[in-house]
Formats: C-alpha cells, sequence, structure tokens
C-alpha cells in the first residue's frame, strides 16, 4: 500500500509538471509573458518539491538501514501523518523494525545458549585463524592449561614448549595426544581438530580432552583381564604340583615322622616316580609360558626398508597354500598395484602369517570357506592390510578379550599370538583392530600411520 502510494504521489507531480512544462512552452510562442514567468517560478516549486518529497523518502529508508546496522532498534517513524503515503511507509518501515527487533532478540538469545553450553561444557573448546589469534577459548580449555586468557597459540609455549610445537603445524582432521604436566598434576590430553570458514575466514576448531581418567580406568581394566588370565594359566599347573606333592608326602611321612625306607613298598616308590615326572613336566610348561611372557615383553624394534605390497601379499599366499584342505579358498589383493610400505617385512611377515593360521582355522568347518587378506589405502590416506573370513566369526562378549596375553579359546596354542601381533603393530606407529559379524564376516586390520 505504501509502494503504490508513493507512486501515485510521484506520478501526479511528474504530470504536473510536464503540464506546467507544456504551458511554458505555449507562453512562449503566443508571447504571453506574464504567464511565461508565472509557470516557470511554478515548474522550479514543483522540481524543489518533488526532490524534497523523493529525499525525505529515501532518508528514512537511509535512517532505517543505518539503526538496523547498527543494532539501534529504538527508531520509530511517525504514523500520524497528513500525506497517507509517508504515513503508509512509515508503518511498513516500523512494522519490519520490528520484526527484525524479534529476530535479533531470538538470535541474542541462541548465542548465550551457545555460549553457556561452551563455557559448561567438560571438553576444552578453542578456534584460531591462520595467523595464529585465538578467537574463542572456553573455561574448560584454560582450566586444562592452566592459563587465562589465551589469545594467541604462542602463549601455550609459556605452559609447554611441546605443546605449541603440536598447534603450531596442526592440520585440519588431525588427532595427536599430548602428555602436559605442570606444578600441579600430569595430565594426558588428545587433541582433535576440524577446519571451520566463517565471514571467509579460515578457522580450526580444536578440542582438547583430558583423558587421564580414561587411560586410568583402561589400565586397571587391562590389568584385571591379565591378572585373571595369568592366574588362570597358573593354577590350572600349580595345582597338579600340590596334589602330587601331598601325595608323595604321605608316602614318607606318617604321623608326623619319617617312615623308613625298609617299610616302603615297591608300588610307593613306583608311584612316587610317576609323580614326580608329572612334576617335572608341569614345571615344563611353566617354564614355556613364562618363557612366552618373555618373548611379548622383548619384542625388538622393526627393521624398516620400504616394501613392495604386492610382493608381500604373494609371499603370505603361497606359505597359506600349503595349509589349504577341503573346499577352503584363500586369495590377496593389493590396490594399487605399485603398493609401498614402509616396516620390518620378517615382523610384519609373522603377524600376516598368525592372522591367516587364525582365519584358515576359523573357516575349516565352514561351507564354502574363504580367506581373502586385502591391502590397499583407505579415504584418508592411511595404508593397510586385511584379512577377512566368513567363519563363524567372534561372539561380541569374547571380543574385548582376544588380544589380552593368554587369553585364548583353543585347545592347544599359548594365546600370545594377537598380543603379540598387536605389539609389533603398535611398534610400527600402526594399530591392530577387528569387527566381527559372527556367522557372517570378521576382518581383521592393520592399519600403517
Amino acid at each position: 500500500m505504501a509502494s503504490r502510494n508513493f507512486y501515485f504521489q510521484v506520478i501526479f507531480r511528474v504530470l504536473l509538471i510536464a503540464l506546467t512544462a507544456l504551458a511554458i512552452a505555449f507562453s512562449f510562442f503566443n508571447q504571453w509573458y506574464f504567464i511565461l514567468v508565472f509557470s516557470v517560478f511554478f515548474l522550479v516549486i514543483q522540481i524543489v518539491s518533488l526532490i524534497k518529497f523523493i529525499n525525505s523518502t529515501n532518508r528514512k529508508i537511509a535512517y532505517f538501514f543505518d539503526a538496523i546496522r547498527n543494532e539501534d532498534f529504538t527508531l520509530r517513524f511517525p504514523e500520524r501523518v497528513s500525506i497517507e503515503s509517508f504515513k503508509e511507509l512509515n508503518k511498513s518501515l516500523n512494522r519490519v523494525n520490528d520484526l527484525i527487533q524479534e529476530v535479533h532478540l531470538q538470535l541474542q538469545i541462541k548465542e548465550q545458549y551457545y555460549q553457556e553450553i561452551l563455557r559448561q561444557a567438560s571438553i576444552g573448546i578453542m578456534t584460531f585463524n591462520e595467523k595464529g589469534h585465538i578467537l574463542f577459548a572456553n573455561p574448560t580449555l584454560e582450566k586444562l592449561l592452566n592459563h587465562s586468557p589465551l589469545n594467541h597459540i604462542k602463549q601455550l609455549a609459556q605452559i609447554d614448549e611441546g605443546l605449541y610445537e603440536v598447534f603450531e603445524p596442526f592440520q585440519p582432521f588431525k588427532r595427536k595426544l599430548f602428555q602436559l604436566t605442570n606444578e600441579r598434576e600430569q595430565i594426558q590430553l588428545a587433541l582433535k581438530s576440524t577446519p571451520l570458514s566463517l565471514d571467509g575466514q579460515s578457522l580450526l576448531l580444536v578440542v582438547v580432552q583430558d583423558i587421564h581418567q580414561e587411560l586410568d580406568e583402561k589400565e586397571t581394566e587391562s590389568w584385571v583381564r591379565l591378572i585373571r588370565v595369568l592366574t588362570h594359566e597358573i593354577m590350572n599347573t600349580i595345582t597338579p604340583i600340590a596334589s602330587i606333592s601331598d601325595s608323595i608326602i604321605k608316602y614318607y611321612r606318617k604321623d608326623g615322622k619319617t617312615v623308613p625306607i625298609e617299610d616302603l613298598e615297591e608300588s610307593q616308590v613306583t608311584n612316587t616316580l610317576k609323580g614326580l615326572e608329572v612334576i617335572k613336566e608341569q614345571g615344563g610348561d611353566l617354564m614355556d609360558f613364562v618363557q612366552s611372557y618373555r618373548s611379548l615383553l622383548n619384542v625388538p624394534e622393526p627393521n624398516r626398508a620400504i616394501i613392495g605390497g604386492e610382493g608381500l601379499l604373494e609371499k603370505i599366499e603361497v606359505l597359506m597354500s600349503a595349509r589349504l584342505d577341503g573346499e577352503t579358498k584363500f586369495s590377496v589383493i593389493c590396490a594399487p598395484d605399485d603398493l609401498e610400505f614402509f616396516i620390518d617385512e620378517k615382523q610384519i611377515t609373522q603377524v600376516l602369517i598368525n592372522l591367516g593360521k587364525n582365519a584358515l582355522q576359523s573357516v575349516k568347518e565352514a561351507k564354502n570357506g574363504q580367506v581373502l587378506m586385502v591391502a590397499g589405502i583407505d579415504d584418508d590416506g592411511i595404508k593397510y592390510i586385511e584379512v577377512k573370513d566368513n567363519g563363524p566369526g567372534i561372539p561380541p562378549d569374547l571380543i574385548d578379550e582376544i588380544f589380552v596375553p593368554f587369553f585364548t579359546t583353543k585347545s592347544e596354542g599359548t594365546g600370545i599370538g594377537l598380543s603379540l601381533s598387536k605389539r609389533v603393530m603398535q611398534m610400527h606407529g600402526g594399530n591392530l583392530k577387528v569387527r566381527s559379524v559372527p556367522n557372517k564376516e570378521t576382518v581383521f586390520r592393520l592399519s600403517f600411520n
């Protein structure tokens, strides 16, 4: 409505100016000088009036946008004016002003809400630009680092020089661990970065979390599992020794006195020899068990070299082919063909042989059993080797136990194969993980960072 009245006003004034111009021309040709002077004077008045009319509208709109830009919502335009078009325009501007004010208040409420969430978050959060200027750091981060305020990442050098060296070259989508030691305590920080773009400016969002408690809990849990397995294995070995020793002692001691040799029967001597043989055998098993534990602790440092992935898998395929029987299939895939790994070939070969043997054993009773070994590069540029089988899989209640040293579900073996394999991968700077869908697929993945 406001724009329609405005157009009518402009059209009426333009038509009036046009009529006045015609009157000037007509008076000039007829030499009506009095009317000519009056018409020119009237034309000037109309032009000035039109300019003021348009400028008044433009000034109102300019004032309106200036106020909006400065977040000043107190500006009000009078709605009781004589000109109807101005009245409608003022009403429209006031309505728009009210709507923008309401939206602005809602955004402020949401901003305060999100700010409060960030302040109360149990993890540290910070954003900084390409020049290292910290645009935001929540109180949790300042508490973790024991430094406030944080304005630039160079301040991190005052906390710990190593921490600054971590942040300074930090790239998007990276994860890092850093152990921070200060006057109060020693904390383990997990860092994760995410890129952001705000108003055309590239920012890096870094989430910092103290995982010391989680690591302690995991460490305690690992010790409990290990002690449980060690206790089980040792008790299985010691119990027969204790029982047989007690039986032998009864042959040679009665009522607290040693039995004379002439009172011993031949069967007692024979049973004693048999018992000592069992004790010797159990003692040997216990020694083997301890030796297996020592081998787990004494894994040598990897002697790395660049090894072709295709050649490595072909070697494993040849070694595994001797173990195939029935309808079981073993195959390898390397993509790309020129894939290379910087590894200790002997150690990784032993890991792959161990995983391949386990996979073949798991599909031994399966119909159309198949084991597939795949080497490649994932979307994050991480090189990997996967050992897949379609056997019965690993039960969910055991999948967290399989990497515990000496844990095994087999009737034979020491139970350190997977533990040793994981240790080798850790010394290569990578990791060994497993996922399993019972009766469908089990995948052991070696990742090389």
